[in-house]
């Protein structure tokens, strides 16, 4: 399970390191997609097929389900970290989550995924749900949780 939060640079090159904990847990080959709210999506190999065999399992009649499985596996990429713990992201995902080279990203540990994001749009996300946090407890509760 990845969980915290922590503050890296992307470098000129497009790189960030990935820290070791989440090393360690993700595996040596990892998937990084395109996620929701201008973020990315980094997950391990056996979390990537779950998810992948539930799209899979959509009905390609359905626009949305189209819709959601261009989503993911158009941006999908297999990955490796090189020996500095880096790992490159393509220009394609750098720009869909605004991520600029030079500027710190923010790396969030969510349960079965990584989520890299601009250190703006997170800050502005954080912004965003944090007067929500009532409605959230709320709605948990309602679940059960």
């Amino acid at each position: 399970m990845f969980m915290g939060e922590y503050t890296h640079s992307i470098d000129a090159k497009g790189r960030i390191i990935l820290p070791a904990d989440f090393r360690q847990e993700l595996g040596v080959t990892f998937i990084i997609t395109k996620g929701f709210d201008k973020c990315l999506f980094l997950y391990g190999q056996q979390a990537w097929e779950e998810l992948a065999a539930k799209l899979r399992s959509l009905p390609i009649s359905k626009p949305e389900a189209r819709a959601v499985n261009r989503f993911f596996f158009s941006g999908a990429r297999t990955l490796e970290c090189d020996k500095q713990g880096r790992f490159l992201i393509p220009a394609n995902l750098r720009n869909h989550a605004e991520i600029a080279l030079k500027q710190d990203v923010i790396l969030t540990g969510v349960d079965n995924r990584i989520e890299v994001w601009s250190k703006d749009n997170w800050n502005v996300y954080n912004g965003e749900v944090e007067p929500d946090v009532t409605t959230i407890a709320a709605s948990l509760a309602e679940l059960g949780i």
